[in-house]
């Protein structure tokens, strides 16, 4: 079982605080200074962000990724004196086809709404691409955002629910937690700000569904998948003023921005597709005995 994989490890309680907070220092630090701040400051800050180059911004916002997520892995190994592949997956190697197949139908649903919703409605929407830039963007985004997504798996979906459920004894809490948590620290999103606390629903949704994954798959592959399939679709396919990242995607909406449609659209998305992908997920992979692994106890090899 997933979580129980935490067992295979020394679990000494300042070696768990040590490494979360060495680990989930960048999100605990942008929620403090964000909420320290006046909106002033904050569209401040923003302006400034929004000066840089599109690509060199993009950047300088995953590149901490890439050093926290080897930080997360070297201290798992030689911290908790565990192996990578127990933070991972309950089987004995990672599936890769599993996390290709996420990827996959996360890349062809977006591209499936997106085009519905250009053709329904395209006056908003407008042509951005530039070849050259978008050719760095790319490249950009395959070597960056695996590290970002793995951070945010390995670390909410991986470390902190497998650490949580251990605690706890039981398997909804470790859900509930992380997926609460996950969606707090996106609360210093630039669409939050210029939005409101309504977005919140859709990263905490979007938090919920990764674990559903996580536990009734056993492992971290298929929330691997989605995640990085999500964003990339949002770095690539269409940008916006107020996206949380702006870069040179194939498209731009230029639109006035309407909150009340953006959180309809989240919404929508958290009630009707996201059921649609774990039914999709639950009859491929034969997933059963909901109950149990969403909501069961968890207890210590014998």
């Amino acid at each position: 079982m997933f979580i129980e994989q935490a067992y295979k490890g020394n679990n000494t309680w300042w070696r768990v605080l040590i490494t979360t907070l060495c680990t989930a220092g960048i999100f605990i630090g942008n929620f403090i200074a964000y909420f320290s701040m006046s909106k002033e400051q904050i569209d401040e800050v923003y302006k400034s962000m929004s000066e840089i180059p599109n690509n060199l911004s993009l950047i300088i916002n995953l590149s901490p990724f890439v050093f926290l997520l080897g930080l997360l892995f070297l201290m798992v190994r030689n911290l908790h004196h565990r192996s990578i592949l127990s933070l991972t997956t309950s089987r004995i190697k990672i599936d890769y086809k599993r996390i290709l197949f996420s990827f996959s139908l996360v890349v062809i649903l977006t591209i499936g709404v997106f085009i519905v919703t250009y053709f329904n409605d395209n006056s908003n929407i407008i042509w951005n691409f530039n070849p050259s830039k978008f050719a760095v963007l790319f490249f950009i985004s395959l070597l960056f955002f695996p590290c970002q997504i793995g951070l945010e798996e390995y670390l909410f979906r991986g470390y902190l629910m497998q650490q949580m459920g251990i605690i706890v004894k039981n398997r909804w809490f470790p859900l509930i937690f992380t997926s609460v948590v996950f969606g707090l620290f996106h609360s210093a999103n630039p669409e939050v700000a210029r939005m409101g606390y309504g977005v919140m629903v859709f990263y905490i949704g979007t938090g919920l569904l990764l674990g559903i994954m996580t536990l009734m798959d056993e492992s971290l592959e298929l929330a691997l998948g989605f995640h990085l399939g999500n964003n990339m679709m949002a770095a690539l396919l269409i940008t916006s003023d107020y996206s949380a990242i702006h870069t040179d995607a194939v498209f731009k909406y230029s639109g006035v921005e309407n909150p009340a449609a953006v959180l309809n659209e989240m919404i929508i998305s958290i009630a009707i597709v996201y059921p649609i992908i774990l039914y999709i997920f639950a009859k491929r992979y034969n997933w059963k005995d909901w109950s149990s692994k969403l909501t069961g106890k968890v207890l210590p090899p014998n």
